[in-house]
């Protein structure tokens, strides 16, 4: 298997949008309910979905670019705010810290080698 993408639910699909478009991704679908947008590298997707009742999501979405301290730079000089800039933590990846205007938490990071070979890895299979 492979994953496709992730749906996030939003408050408000246009600033949604908006938001998206200023990190950098690229949208294929647009609907007053519904978008969708590819990522800038790689064939990973993911999407949003207007909701109208109350939500509250405990997801966190990760996107990974070598370049994060850059992408960080470039995105304060838009006026998105984070809530974390670029910060080694200490299992070894470089993680910023930022939320959607839904209040959907998103991590931007480079791990290199350590996202699927860090020191600890195991190999269990069901």
């Amino acid at each position: 298997m492979e994953m496709n993408q992730v749906t996030l639910p939003v408050k408000n699909m246009e600033e949604a949008v908006k938001f998206y478009l200023v990190l950098g991704f690229i949208q294929i679908v647009d609907t007053p309910h519904y978008a969708r947008f590819s990522c800038p590298k790689g064939n990973s997707t993911f999407s949003l979905s207007l909701e109208l009742e109350e939500f509250k999501n405990g997801a966190i979405i990760y996107f990974e670019t070598e370049k994060l301290d850059m992408l960080a730079e470039s995105l304060v000089a838009k006026g998105v705010i984070f809530e974390q800039l670029p910060t080694k933590q200490r299992y070894l990846w470089k993680e910023a810290v930022l939320k959607d205007p839904s209040g959907n938490k998103i991590k931007l990071f480079w791990a290199g080698e350590n996202r699927l070979s860090p020191p600890w890895k195991v190999e269990k299979r069901g």
